[in-house]
């Protein structure tokens, strides 16, 4: 069938109008400022009441800063390989921005560098990323937001030193082997006691930062070495395991027992007198702070290296 060429050129122009809108709409899609900006935050774990509270520090922040946040982590702290998997997954989504509480402060290193690679920016909390490798690899982070885990070490072996007089049997129950955090908390609680051979640490094995772990060490340590008289837990949910098997083994009030983060279940052992004291952070306050300077670096402003947010002893 033939068409007229008067009516060819209509239709003509009725197409190339319908694409231009559509381009427009998808443009619009892609790059539009009106949108939110995406931001993930990428804990180490969603089981652990730290970082659930880190996480609802992020989210009120957010919701304050007209950002839309994404939270996710691996099921369990030690599972460093899928938090890495997390963050390519969400480096491939094109996510605007990440704030990370590395699980591995080695192994963090490769996807900091994908995420240079992708133009998004990174904000390390918690556990600072390994400045060595960072460097060594070419990454950048955009700053770093945490507590100063050696400082907060020296005031739990402080605190020790006092309460035991000077002389104790003291064991340990350490995060993941290698781990920046816990090995910064375990340098400033023996720096406390260096000078004090009346402070004998007589056992100190990783129990990974859980619960059920601090349960089992502890329980084994008991058994090699039923003369210990107090123990420093790198945090509240390996001490809170512990004092079940103290609970277990009918040793209830004859420990001295401190841990780390003052989790509301720790201070409660407190009051009960299960625990004597615990170091307090503040990971609400970390988890804000991150996405507030997250998005004032959005907008162009340089931030400060890092930020430290401050620690006490809660007895």
């Amino acid at each position: 069938m033939n068409l007229r060429p008067s009516l060819i050129a209509p239709a003509a122009a009725l197409l190339l109008i319908l694409a231009a809108s559509g381009c427009g709409r998808h443009s619009a899609s892609q790059g539009s400022t009106s949108e939110k900006p995406v931001i993930a935050l990428v804990v180490k774990t969603l089981n652990n009441p730290y970082f659930i509270e880190m996480q609802r520090g992020a989210e009120a922040e957010a919701k304050a800063q007209g950002a839309e946040l994404i939270v996710q982590g691996a099921e369990r702290e030690v599972d460093v390989e899928r938090q890495m998997e997390i963050i390519e997954n969400l480096i491939q989504r094109h996510v605007r921005a990440l704030i990370v509480a590395p699980s591995g402060s080695r192994e963090i290193v490769p996807v900091i560098v994908k995420a240079n690679a992708a133009g998004i920016p990174v904000i390390i909390v918690d556990t600072r990323a390994s400045a060595t490798e960072l460097a060594a690899a070419g990454g950048r982070i955009a700053m770093f937001i945490g507590s100063d885990n050696y400082e907060g070490g020296k005031l739990a072996g402080a605190f020790l030193l006092e309460r035991m007089h000077g002389s104790a049997r003291i064991a340990v129950l350490e995060g993941i082997a290698g781990h920046e955090t816990g090995d910064a908390r375990l340098s400033g609680f023996r720096a406390a006691l260096a000078g004090h051979p009346g402070m004998a640490i007589v056992a100190s094995q990783p129990a990974n930062w859980e619960r059920d772990q601090g349960y089992n060490v502890f329980q084994n340590i008991l058994q090699a070495h039923p003369d210990v008289n107090a123990l420093f837990a790198a945090s509240d949910l390996m001490a809170l395991g512990a004092t079940e098997a103290i609970a277990a083994a009918g040793k209830t009030g004859k420990i001295t027992v401190v841990g780390f983060d003052a989790q509301d279940e720790a201070r409660q052992a407190i009051k009960k007198g299960t625990m004597a004291a615990t170091i307090a952070q503040d990971p609400a306050k970390m988890g804000a702070m991150a996405v507030q300077w997250m998005m004032k670096i959005l907008g162009g402003e340089k931030p400060p290296a890092e930020i430290s947010v401050p620690i006490q002893l809660v007895k």
